[in-house]
């Protein structure tokens, strides 16, 4: 009988496989309604926490460099931290910061620097004696800068003394409001000596709703928005992403992300802290500086943004790019032009791309080593829609006016298997206070909140992304609501005309975008390109771009503008920037700088130059865009 056994045994094994193949069983039984989601031991794991007054990220800090005081804390420029060496560094920052400045428990108060063990040291040391920190984006000036420290009410600007350049131009705008600025550098930092221990005084009182430190949106929209993050939200995401990406002591995490934002702090920094690894932090990103720096400390992960990625495949060979260590490249916003060239090039096996927000629900995850899930941000199977399927939706939407479509009786419309919408999470109107929030700003936190969805009363938050499922359970990221822009009818996703002209050989970089003509309803496409290494104007075949995108896109998606630039603008986060695209529009005389634009005429087999004259026959109708 063993044979019979045997091959039962065999068949009901292929079965099993093939089901969770096809329904994604086993990705379900992972990740929860938004990708990683509390198992009874992280749910224990807080309330003890809890019961022992210590829920703070410094807590677990203060652990490690008890159990494993010689073990490397953080590596910067060569230079190696041990966690004892670093706790007493932050001991002393703290004692500083009550001593000398006189900060108080419970107020806020604002850091302005860059990548640095001091900025890592004052962050731990505030969190320490119980302040808030407003994590200020180093590369503001002027507005924004002065905006930021505004909203969250600082008494102090602790500014790294390398962005003095950024600061004293608004002095005096900040003494105004009282600001007293304060700046720092290593030495300062090094010459503290008081290693008092923090009393528990200073954070006892600490619970999980309160609030432990502001992170601000880009800002790409307008002013930065400061984004509430609570204890309890802090201390799960750091110990539930070291516990997804499995990491170990043994793990060095590099990351180059700026300390401000939420990528380097939630994704790399505390959960590297819960798994007692070793961060090794870069000042900022540098094709000369990156692959030297992951080599040389033998990092086994690190972490990027979809254009890093990007710049890293656009840039000269690097005699360490493939002798490393990594293992595992994690982060979001690696484009499909970008995924398999990166991981060929530089030797790197997994691709774990996230889909996650500051102010955002719902983080999915994509641990890629293969050709199903490349290009996707996660898996919905059978399972995942049985019980959250309600829960998350993707909903049509009007991409001009960015409202939600209704039917006849006046209820949002689900969008079918490949069709882009927003996707909305559904909260229980009771409990819209667990939801990311704007801090001392409730009309724009109020603004992510839209009621009477499906059915009247219910309560829903908008993620202001459209993503897109497939009929094999794969989610795709699509696009901003935003940078979605509508022509001839139909819907344009900017993410993936952009990747798609990235194919071309003569392009390093484009950045598309619609903008309003008149006489024409919705928006007209526009690419911004950034010509490769080597090619002119004079020798770029505008042709056969024509050709290339006539060929890789519906005719709708044709971008019938071109505006050639020397180099794209982002985000200190490396987000591409739009905004002044998008006023300028496409007439000739408004376009700044030495940019020049090309057009598409009706019948034309290639872009050609457009000026004043095209723009006028343009607007009087003399001549047709379609």
């Amino acid at each position: 009988m063993a044979l019979p056994i045997l091959a039962t045994a065999a068949a009901t094994t292929a079965v099993a496989a093939y089901l969770n193949a096809k329904h994604h069983i086993l990705n379900d039984l992972r990740q929860g309604r938004g990708g990683i989601s509390p198992t009874s031991a992280d749910l224990a794991f807080i309330a003890d926490r809890v019961a022992k007054k210590s829920v703070l990220n410094y807590h677990i800090l203060e652990e490690h460099a008890q159990k494993q005081p010689d073990h490397a804390c953080l590596i910067f420029k060569g230079k190696t931290w041990s966690y004892a060496e670093f706790f007493d560094a932050v001991v002393r920052v703290g004692n500083w910061l009550v001593e000398e400045l006189g900060v108080k428990v419970g107020e806020v108060v604002a850091i302005d620097g860059g990548n640095s063990p001091e900025y890592l040291m004052l962050w731990f040391a505030l969190d320490a004696v119980g302040a808030v920190v407003s994590f200020v984006n180093w590369n503001l000036t002027g507005e924004g800068l002065v905006h930021c420290v505004k909203i969250c009410g600082s008494r102090f600007l602790v500014t790294d003394a390398d962005v003095r350049h950024n600061v004293e131009p608004v002095r005096s705008n900040l003494e105004d409001m009282s600001v007293q600025i304060v700046y720092y550098d290593p030495t300062s930092i090094s010459l503290l000596t008081n290693t008092t221990p923090i009393p528990s005084s200073r954070h006892e009182h600490l619970t999980l709703e309160s609030v432990r430190g502001l992170i601000y949106t880009s800002g790409t929209t307008g002013l930065p928005k400061a984004v509430i993050m609570t204890t309890g939200r802090d201390l799960l995401v750091g110990r539930l992403t070291s516990q997804y990406l499995s990491l170990t002591p043994s793990d060095k995490f590099y990351t180059c992300m700026p300390l401000y934002h939420g990528a380097a702090h939630g994704l790399c920094v505390t959960p590297s802290i819960h798994a007692g690894c070793t961060i090794v932090l870069g000042r900022k990103f540098s094709h000369r500086t990156f692959w030297p720096e992951v080599a040389s400390s033998r990092a086994t992960i690190l972490q990027y943004v979809g254009e890093l990625c990007r710049y890293l495949l656009n840039g000269p060979p690097n005699p360490h790019e493939r002798a490393h260590c990594v293992k595992v490249a994690w982060g979001n916003g690696m484009r499909p032009d970008v995924w398999e060239p990166f991981r060929a090039r530089f030797n790197i096996p997994i691709i774990n791309e996230l889909y996650a927000a500051t102010d955002g629900l719902g983080a999915t995850f994509s641990r890629n080593h293969g050709p199903f899930t490349a290009n996707t941000i996660g898996l919905r199977g059978a399972l995942w829609r049985w019980r959250f399927g309600d829960d998350e939706v993707r909903v049509r939407m009007d991409v001009d006016t960015e409202d939600i479509m209704r039917d006849e009786k006046g209820w949002a419309i689900r969008c079918g298997t490949n069709e882009a919408g927003q996707v909305l999470h559904r909260l229980e109107p009771d409990l819209s206070n667990t939801a990311p929030g704007y801090y001392n700003n409730a009309e724009a936190t109020e603004k992510r909140f839209i009621r009477d969805v499906f059915k009247k009363g219910d309560l829903w938050f908008k993620s202001g992304d459209m993503q897109r499922l497939d009929p094999h359970g794969r989610l795709y990221f699509v696009d901003r609501l935003g940078d979605t822009y509508r022509w001839k009818s139909e819907n344009v996703s900017t993410n993936e005309v952009s990747d798609l002209l990235s194919l071309f050989p003569q392009i390093a970089e484009a950045n598309v975008y619609g903008v309003l003509v008149p006489g024409y309803d919705g928006r007209a496409g526009t690419a911004c390109i950034v010509m490769g290494p080597g090619v002119t104007e004079s020798m770029f075949d505008f042709k056969g771009l024509a050709e290339h995108a006539r060929t890789m896109l519906p005719g709708y998606a044709v971008p019938l503008f071109l505006r050639v630039t020397r180099e794209l603008e982002y985000t200190g986060t490396l987000k591409v920037q739009k905004g002044r695209l998008k006023r300028e529009g496409v007439e000739p005389r408004k376009v700044s700088g030495e940019d020049r634009m090309y057009w598409l005429p009706v019948g034309a087999e290639g872009y050609m130059p457009f000026g004043e004259k095209d723009w006028e026959n343009v607007k009087a109708g003399r001549v047709r865009l379609t």
